[in-house]
């Protein structure tokens, strides 16, 4: 089990973002799952209706990755008030914005490994004392 974030996920959804790290963890999270922030559908669906807009993706390809991303039943976490204002510290902390900082408290705090693409993401785990997902 691991915490996936946004970037990871729109690696898996994007030709043009393909990844290998994010193939791995593809695969990793069919086999094993992983859970994300009540933000994370929310941060998808923005940025792939950004990249509809962009032209980087046509509305008729939204079903088939609607269903990827449902299928995975990547388990979505609550985030309440008080963890959304502890990341606040998170956040100043590391230079992150309280949306990224969500998911490094939520694998910080179940001891779970995060996957991300985004570097300042990867940077601040290290420093926090986490594990960035392999």
């Amino acid at each position: 089990m691991i915490v996936v974030d946004a970037s990871v996920a729109l690696a898996w959804c994007l030709a043009d973002e393909e990844d290998a790290y994010a193939e791995r963890i593809l695969e990793g999270v069919a086999r094993e799952g992983a859970i994300a922030p009540a933000h994370w559908p929310v941060e998808v669906a923005n940025g792939l209706r950004s990249a509809e807009r962009r032209g980087r993706l046509a509305e008729d390809e939204l079903p088939r990755l609607g269903k990827l991303l449902n299928d995975l039943g990547i388990d979505i976490v609550p985030v309440e008030l008080t963890t959304a204002l502890s990341a606040l510290d998170v956040a100043r902390g590391h230079d992150l914005s309280v949306n990224d900082a969500v998911y490094l408290d939520l694998a910080l705090y179940r001891k779970l490994s995060l996957a991300t693409l985004d570097d300042r993401l990867v940077t601040a785990c290290a420093n926090a004392g986490g594990a960035r997902a392999t």
